[in-house]
């Protein structure tokens, strides 16, 4: 195999030659350009290199310009950022722009060899396989603590994977976007253990399983005599969270005043406990989750604008199930393996059957939906069981070809139909019974406030539906 061959781009001649040395010394082909637009000559006038190595502070076209344009010339093409200044902004940015890594200067050799070596890797995989379903052992496979793991098998996931490996280095804001069970807490772990901050605790807090005052305490701790039952002063997750990491989960469902509250701790990093004098200042890393829709959540003034944007330093947006369907087959065995294991039972062996049936359904509940699928296989012992009930909601609807796809389901998709009109109209009484207190409103229609919020997505109901779901159903 031919030496790979790679084009250095610094506007310092020394700096040039120094790094140009350590790239012949492991036998690569160097070609060096002393400017971006001396780059961009190069890339136009012969084939594409298969790394460029690129400086991110130099004069006319910087760094950050010359990647932008690489990348329209080829979209595919791997580029190491080096640069002097550790600024975060422009790090960021440049993850954003399709940096493969980037290496701050001064580095050490075996630093700059090792980011060298794994964008290569990455760049040479690409260019000789074809896109096609992942052959068995080419997953990335990632072990986070409370047996949960990360997979990326499909080009999605280890694209996500490459860009939380960049992003862990940087200390600011992550927004997770995503269906409700996809992974974006799996995502949080993972970005959490790459982090610098990994040996210090990851702290999680579920913003729509408590009402506001709750949630308030439950962030931000209380001083002893602030409510009735307050005996003791008690930190809040953001102090257990200290030189680590906070993962906010259903940040959409945040009401308005603990929104301004939270992005006054974005801002400086302080805050005050309930019925506390004296500010508490805190360094933890924000990430934030959510399966709403953004646009739609600010316009209805449900999501504070300048908290999105103060978040939204990095978003990642994690990809349904059903659009990474080759990586099923390798989730059922490591949900198998990993679930036995907890249990203390034999892994039970996974039929091709069961995997073409699990291929084919659509998993509107993602990778919880397929997790549950195999811990009740797990405890039945009965793959026929587990079959018949797959086969019964694709029968409902859930897969995503054949009639349920094309529009004419027939006399099940006309009762399917019917049946979701009166149950979201059901629900969208309870919530305008309630004044839209969901919780009052779970309890009226005898569910959990979790499930409430599905069925609420679901149906993408809203304080101002009850018109249009009355006028529906005196059209129909």
């Amino acid at each position: 195999m031919s030496a790979p061959n790679i084009l250095l781009v610094d506007d310092e001649p020394s700096v040039l030659r120094y790094t140009k040395t350590l790239l012949e010394i492991e036998n690569y082909h160097v070609e060096t350009a002393g400017s971006g637009e001396e780059a961009l000559q190069r890339m136009t006038r012969g084939p594409a290199p298969n790394l460029i190595v690129l400086d991110m502070v130099m004069p006319g076209m910087d760094g950050l310009q010359t990647l932008e344009n690489y990348k329209k010339l080829h979209p595919e093409q791997k580029v190491v950022m080096i640069s002097c200044v550790n600024d975060t902004n422009r790090v960021v940015q440049a993850i954003k722009l399709g940096a493969s890594d980037y290496v701050t200067k001064p580095f050490l050799s075996q630093q700059f060899q090792g980011a060298i070596r794994k964008a290569l890797s990455t760049a040479i995989l690409n260019s000789s396989s074809p896109a096609q379903a992942p052959a068995k052992g080419s997953e990335l496979v990632d072990d986070l603590d409370d047996d949960f793991f990360f997979l990326a098998a499909s080009p999605a996931m280890k694209q996500i994977r490459a860009q939380a490996a960049l992003i862990a280095k940087v200390n600011v804001p992550v927004l997770l976007l995503g269906e409700s069970g996809v992974g974006k807490e799996i995502l949080a772990r993972l970005i959490h253990k790459m982090s610098i901050r990994a040996h210090r605790p990851m702290a999680k807090v579920n913003c729509a399983a408590l009402p506001a005052d709750l949630l308030e305490s439950e962030l931000f701790g209380y001083e002893a005599g602030a409510f009735t039952g307050a005996n003791k002063s008690k930190p809040g997750k953001f102090e257990m969270a200290h030189k680590g990491t906070i993962l906010l989960d259903e940040i959409g469902e945040m009401s308005a005043p603990l929104q301004a509250k939270l992005l006054h701790v974005l801002q400086d990093g302080s805050f005050s406990r309930l019925g506390g004098r004296a500010n508490v200042t805190v360094d933890a890393r924000v990430l934030a989750a959510t399966n709403i829709d953004v646009k739609k959540a600010i316009a209805e003034r449900r999501l504070r604008e300048d908290l999105y944007y103060r978040l939204n330093a990095f978003t990642v947006t994690v990809p349904p199930l059903r659009e990474r369907r080759e990586e099923i087959p390798i989730l059922l065995r490591y949900y198998m393996n990993n679930l036995a294991r907890q249990f203390g039972k034999n892994a039970l062996p996974i039929s091709d059957k069961l995997v073409q049936e699990c291929m084919r359904y659509a998993w509107p509940g993602n990778l919880r939906e397929l997790g549950n699928l195999v811990k009740r296989y797990l405890v039945l012992e009965d793959e026929n069981q587990v079959l018949d009930e797959l086969q019964t909601k694709s029968k409902d609807g859930s897969v995503e070809d054949g009639a349920s796809s094309s529009g004419h389901g027939g006399l099940k998709a006309l009762v399917r139909s019917l049946k979701d009109d009166a149950e979201a109209r059901e629900i969208q009484r309870a919530l305008d019974d309630s004044n839209w207190n969901r919780k009052v409103a779970a309890m009226d229609l005898n569910i959990s406030y979790k499930a409430l919020l599905y069925k609420i997505k679901q149906h993408g109901l809203s304080p101002a539906g009850s018109r249009e779901l009355s006028l529906r159903a005196k059209a129909n």
